[in-house]
């Protein structure tokens, strides 16, 4: 019963992020009175359809993906309400609705995060002797403000930029003692026990409220934290410091949530709803930023052949624009496929 629940969970989570991604593209569709033939939740067969209007709404057998389907977008169209019709500016709104939503998502559940959980800033508690930190005058009470030049405003980033930067001779580290700013450079160091390189520092688990404008100035680095993960990620996927094999799909993403669930719900229904929601703000800054990448079926394919065709003066023939979505599409199906083949891989 309990297996069955976090997968219930996991399902929503992902559904709810989808609907509203494919809503962004909806509300703009309507804003640019573009025919929406077709809304849907999921891949594959439709279990449930409704409507009576243009727009037929599905519900589909596979609850990963969905689609809002608009006339004249993969095929000729000669209604004046087709996507197909519309201009180029029209156009780029359609298609970039969708990971603008995303964003728009995370932004508002990152205040609810926020206004919840509190911050955990990035004040330290202590520093570990024999560590570079130590070493460079760094001590406990001291506030970190930048790391190579990237602002931190939580520990979590300190830790997640130390983690990506793993091969970094040194850092540069600029902190706040007594409202005054300094700067040390510091040189990790190779730490057996969490088979890291670490600089040193530690910090209490100390979530503080802030204030309500703080709460909004917060929720804004929160989604930025979340979206350079994503980015310095994908650089490090396409450097080779990442493998493929470290990439997880939905069947490693509902592994991560039921991880979460175990480990919170000892804590009580607040804690497994607060870890939930980070793990959400986190898939919807990732969905934003991976479908603006410049890929054929992807948003920003998309986005790249609209540019394509405002630098032409003309547009591609829809004939070779559906050939280069399709391939993009097989290719990303192979890629699934892939990805969750070393998902059910790993959690055998």
């Amino acid at each position: 019963m309990v297996v069955i629940l976090k997968i219930i969970l996991a399902i929503l989570i992902f559904s709810f992020i989808i609907i509203f991604h494919e809503l962004g593209h909806f509300l703009f569709a309507k804003k640019c009175d573009v025919k929406v033939n077709e809304f849907t939740l999921g891949l594959g067969p439709t279990l449930v359809s409704w409507g009576k209007g243009e727009t037929k709404y599905c519900i589909k057998a596979l609850p990963f993906g969905g689609s809002c389907v608009m006339e004249g977008e993969d095929e000729e169209s000669d209604s004046d309400r087709a996507f197909n019709k519309k201009s180029k500016w029209e156009r780029f709104q359609i298609v970039f609705g969708g990971p603008f939503f995303n964003f728009i998502l995370a932004y508002i559940l990152s205040v609810i995060f926020i206004a919840l959980s509190g911050v955990n800033d990035t004040t330290i508690t202590d520093v570990i002797p024999g560590y570079a930190a130590a070493e460079a005058g760094i001590e406990a009470g001291d506030k970190i403000i930048s790391l190579d030049g990237y602002n931190v405003h939580f520990y979590n980033e300190i830790s997640i930029f130390t983690f990506l930067h793993a091969d970094a001779e040194s850092i540069d580290v600029v902190y706040e003692r007594d409202g005054q700013r300094y700067s040390a450079t510091v040189v990790p160091k190779f730490d057996e026990e969490t088979g890291r390189r670490l600089i040193g520092i530690q910090k209490a688990n100390e979530y503080k409220k802030v204030s309500p404008i703080g709460v909004f100035q917060y929720a804004a680095y929160e989604m930025k934290y979340q979206i350079y993960v994503t980015i310095t990620s994908l650089k490090m996927l396409f450097t080779g410091q990442l493998s493929v094999d470290q990439v997880s799909g939905p069947v490693g993403v509902v592994s991560t949530i039921s991880d979460v669930y175990d480990q919170s719900v000892t804590s009580g229904a607040f804690y497994v709803f607060i870890n939930l929601l980070s793990i959400a703000i986190l898939l919807s800054a990732n969905l934003g930023v991976m479908n603006l990448l410049p890929f054929p079926a992807l948003d920003g394919g998309r986005i790249v052949l609209i540019i394509f065709e405002a630098i032409r003066g003309k547009k591609m023939k829809p004939e070779i624009e559906n050939g280069i979505n399709l391939i993009g599409f097989a290719l990303l199906m192979l890629l699934m496929i892939i990805v969750m083949y070393n998902d059910i891989i790993k959690l055998m």
